[in-house]
């Protein structure tokens, strides 16, 4: 059954208007400004977990011994 103009013009537009919504979604999410700040939220975030946290502090407590033990060598 052939569909007649108005039908059609109405999907055109639908499909218009899902595609320009699409577009404004895209454009916020890849913001350079909101990317810089949902990756620094992660990476804090990841940070601040209990076995990331201590183990960063192991690394910086054995480089700063390796760095004394160098200087006073």
């Amino acid at each position: 059954m052939p569909r007649d103009t108005e039908s059609i013009e109405r999907d055109i537009e639908r499909a218009r208007n899902q595609l320009a919504s699409t577009l404004d979604e895209l454009s916020v999410r890849t913001n350079p400004k909101r990317l810089v700040e949902n990756t620094k939220a992660t990476l804090l975030a990841k940070v601040n977990e209990p076995p990331v946290k201590f183990a960063l502090i192991g690394a910086g407590a054995l480089v700063a011994l390796l760095v004394v033990r160098k200087i006073f060598r």
